[in-house]
């Protein structure tokens, strides 16, 4: 396999991959974390073809980047999830593994060097699918149900200063209303409507159950990490509006 960028260090084909439905081509990136005791598992995970799962990309702590499938296959790594209505999101992203033990293993802060690398392969990847920055995603917000990663360590603010993804300044709440787990009415269809606005996966029936909640936690993990409580708050709510109106 030819590596798809110059960035690659090593190339470390996985079989775990199919193709593209009708020509697709990838219009998001999934970041992920490995969540594994250490980057050699990790591979060697991704590689087995009894796993059933790969990425397109793996970046090591140290900042060395593996290739694992080809960006024009689709790679297995979103699994049950959705986004903006849609649900194949393997079809149409592409996957990539940065090296972290992640919550069950011992999270810890990303690396520098890890993260510049991570940057500039977003960056590659980005401007040659031409991959806008809302489409840069956390493995969390699109499957937040099941998945937690790349967590709320990871530095969504430096990555969105360097040109990648999107973000905005979080509104910490001052107090004032807010919406929790068994709230209902009309508040909660109106918070619902604006994170379903923004691509998470939720009803819009005025109920704030734990679909609601768990779609609030990946919010706040991506984009207000001081508090994950899962409560809608004057900060959360502000957040949220911010982001929708500068897309």
């Amino acid at each position: 396999m030819t590596p798809d960028s110059a960035l690659v260090d090593r190339v470390v084909a996985s079989p775990n991959h199919g193709e593209r439905p009708d020509g697709r081509v990838p219009d998001l990136i999934i970041l992920h974390y490995t969540g594994m005791v250490s980057g050699e598992a990790a591979i060697e995970r991704l590689t087995d073809p009894a796993s059933s799962v790969s990425a397109h990309y793996v970046v090591e702590e140290d900042g060395r980047i593996l290739q694992l499938v080809p960006e024009m296959r689709r790679a297995w790594h979103a699994g049950v999830s959705f986004w903006q209505g849609s649900q194949d999101l393997n079809s149409r992203s592409m996957g990539i593994e940065i090296v972290n033990p992640g919550h069950e293993h011992g999270y810890r802060p990303f690396p520098d060097v890890q993260m510049r690398v991570v940057i500039e392969l977003c960056r590659d990847c980005g401007e040659r699918w031409s991959i806008p920055p809302v489409g840069i995603l956390a493995h969390s917000d699109i499957a937040p149900a099941r998945k937690e990663d790349p967590g709320e360590l990871f530095p969504w603010d430096q990555l969105f200063r360097a040109g990648i993804g999107h973000w905005v300044e979080p509104a910490l709440s001052s107090g004032g209303r807010f919406l929790m787990q068994g709230d209902r009415g009309q508040p909660v269809e109106a918070y619902q409507g604006l994170l379903a606005a923004y691509g998470y996966g939720v009803s819009i029936d005025g109920i704030f159950g734990d679909e609601t909640r768990l779609a609030t936690v990946a919010f706040q993990r991506h984009f207000r990490p001081q508090r994950l409580d899962g409560v809608a708050d004057a900060g959360v709510i502000a957040t949220l509006h911010k982001l929708l109106v500068s897309r």
